[in-house]
């Protein structure tokens, strides 16, 4: 294990940082462009749910392939080659004209950033002491929170004076950026350990990830509550307060605001606890525990009340994403479940498992809205009832993670 001095390592972890907060901002910018995207391209709630889970269906489809590649040549090479796709994609979106020209950028932009998260966490598997590696993650998790949050507010000002598409003419100049300064202080990468040789297939490099216990066991977490938080956080909490609630746009955009802002500040604090809780043997299988049933009972509040919340719903929305982030620590846990060598590959997988969940229950939910009325049900019954079924799916998650063996206690 290669510990990186500390000056390196702030280094290294804020450059790694500014590209996350990016991606983030790219990742949720949707949720506020929703009501003007829905009217300039005449999009059904299937089609938004579509567009925005584009994003996630292109990230997951490179999960595999990257954590190969990051295992075998490093995060500084495969991260700046992924960007640049990013920087394509935020260009391709500005020039859109029409709901397919969208999609296709936002799938591109999905798998240009794709690495922003996997490669840091490879990284900091090799270059820091494990307490600082649950710390770094919570930490990371915090700058994409202050991405979202730059995505909500400051988005919905800009738009009068610039419009969105010039918005994303500054993102990809931002993205440009943030490669230069990856390529100026991240480390060359020794990939003499890699465990996968070049000739052994892409599946079976992740034989021994598949069939680990503790995957299969975090597996159904990840895809319900981990990539239901996602999905939620980045574009059906807004259409809920605008459909159900009855906000405004602007009103959105600022109960979007503060939602993201309590996720930041929950990351910013998880990153200051964890290695304290450690210590004292309040490990991450235990914290999930205790912690993820929040979740469910602050969404089912929120659905149980639909309209009668009014104002307040955005702050049970934020209670509902506070309890959620029980779940984001299980990647670091997972990483350390694995060798060094295989860390890339076990955190893309696991990635993938998350992001495919994403996009299912982005795209569920909006077809499953849309069914719903045309069944006959109102639009605020139509998104309870949608809603209702994803809340089924994360308890059926969370009983399946109690019912597994547990793989390591120390976890």
């Amino acid at each position: 294990m290669q510990v990186l001095p500390r000056r390196s390592a702030v280094l290294v972890f804020l450059a790694f940082a500014f590209a996350y907060f990016l991606s983030a901002l790219v990742r949720a910018i949707t949720a506020t462009l929703s009501p003007t995207l829905t009217q300039e391209f005449a999009l059904s709630a299937g089609d938004l749910g579509l567009l925005a889970g584009g994003y996630f269906l292109g990230f997951a489809v490179m999960q595999l392939p990257l954590g190969r590649w990051l295992d075998r040549h490093g995060p500084k090479k495969v991260l700046l080659a992924f960007l640049a796709l990013a920087v394509a994609g935020c260009l391709a979106f500005s020039a859109a004209t029409s709901f397919a020209a969208l999609l296709a950028a936002r799938l591109l932009c999905g798998a240009g950033v794709s690495a922003c998260l996997m490669a840091p966490l490879t990284a900091y598997r090799r270059w820091l002491e494990p307490a600082i590696q649950l710390r770094a993650n919570s930490w990371m998790l915090m700058t994409g929170s202050m991405g979202m949050v730059a995505s909500t507010l400051p988005v919905q000002w800009l738009m009068p004076v610039l419009g969105w598409r010039p918005i994303f003419w500054g993102l990809a100049a931002c993205v440009a950026l943030s490669m230069l300064l990856i390529a100026w202080s991240v480390p060359r990468w020794n990939s003499a350990s890699a465990q996968a040789p070049a000739s052994e297939g892409l599946l079976r490099s992740y034989v021994q990830v598949w069939r680990h216990p503790y995957f299969r066991r975090l597996a159904p977490l990840g895809f319900f509550n981990y990539g239901g938080l996602i999905a939620m956080q980045t574009l059906w909490a807004s259409p809920w307060m605008v459909k159900v609630a009855h906000y405004t746009p602007l009103e959105a955009a600022t109960g979007m605001f503060w939602i993201n802002v309590t996720m930041l500040c929950s990351f910013s604090l998880w990153g200051w606890v964890n290695p304290m809780l450690a210590r004292r043997g309040l490990h991450t299988d235990r914290l999930m525990t205790w912690g993820v049933p929040l979740s469910f009972v602050f969404l089912a509040w929120l659905i149980g009340a639909g309209a009668s919340l009014g104002a307040a719903s955005a702050a049970i929305w934020a209670l509902y994403c506070v309890g959620s982030t029980f779940v984001s620590l299980a990647q670091p846990a997972l990483a350390m479940a694995f060798p060094a060598a295989l860390a890339g590959r076990a955190l893309s997988a696991f990635n993938l498992v998350l992001f495919a969940g994403v996009f299912v229950v982005q795209w569920g939910v909006g077809l499953t809205v849309d069914g719903f009325k045309r069944l006959g049900l109102s639009e605020i019954v139509a998104y309870q009832s949608a809603m209702g079924l994803f809340l089924l799916t994360c308890i059926a998650s969370y009983a399946w993670f109690l019912a597994a063996k547990p793989h390591n206690q120390r976890l």
